[in-house]
């Protein structure tokens, strides 16, 4: 049975965002589901949030594991300490530039794509006009990580404020029922 974990981005993604709407439909056949709400999402601090990634993947034991924006950074530098174990799947969605220059995040720029991504399956999902990452960045991203990637046609940062609140594409790939995956 899969275990999901979803880790959300700077400012959280409280509803209706589409990981807290994915958590709730997971959640509702008994699915084993962990959303957890990061230290300070609004304020974010790098040492504090790669340790409480570390503890939720040491002590949850994911087979998925579902990144938004900032998160995908996190997974990023915890894949260069080496000292996570592999999961299943990995979705990584609006991954920022590697070189965000936003003061408030400053400590997590800029950073690096790791050599391995620490799972047996993984995507990227973006978008052609996410402010935070430019479809050249996404595609050297793709090229150097080497995994699959979906374009969403403007779809801003796939978050509420772009309508992704409810996104059935997401639950679909999450729950292994799309073809199209």
């Amino acid at each position: 049975m899969d275990r999901f974990l979803i880790f959300h981005g700077w400012g959280g993604s409280d509803y209706p965002h589409w990981q807290s709407w994915l958590a709730g439909e997971l959640a509702k056949n008994y699915g084993t589901v962990s959303f957890p709400l990061i230290h300070s999402p609004h304020h974010p601090n790098r040492k504090k949030w790669m340790s409480q990634f570390k503890k939720h993947l040491k002590e949850f034991k994911p087979t998925t594991v579902i990144c938004h924006s900032l998160a995908c950074t996190v997974w990023f530098a915890l894949c260069e300490e080496e000292e996570i174990d592999e999961v299943e799947r990995l979705l990584l969605v609006s991954p920022p530039g590697l070189n965000t220059d936003i003061e408030l995040l400053k400590t997590f720029f800029p950073s690096h794509l790791p050599k391995k991504l620490f799972a047996k399956e993984a995507k990227v999902v973006v978008s052609t006009n996410d402010p935070y990452l430019t479809l050249e960045e996404a595609h050297n991203m793709q090229k150097r990580l080497g995994v699959d990637m979906l374009i969403l046609e403007n779809a801003g940062h796939i978050n509420e404020k772009s309508g992704y609140g409810e996104w059935p594409w997401v639950l679909e790939w999450a729950k292994r029922d799309s073809e199209t995956i």
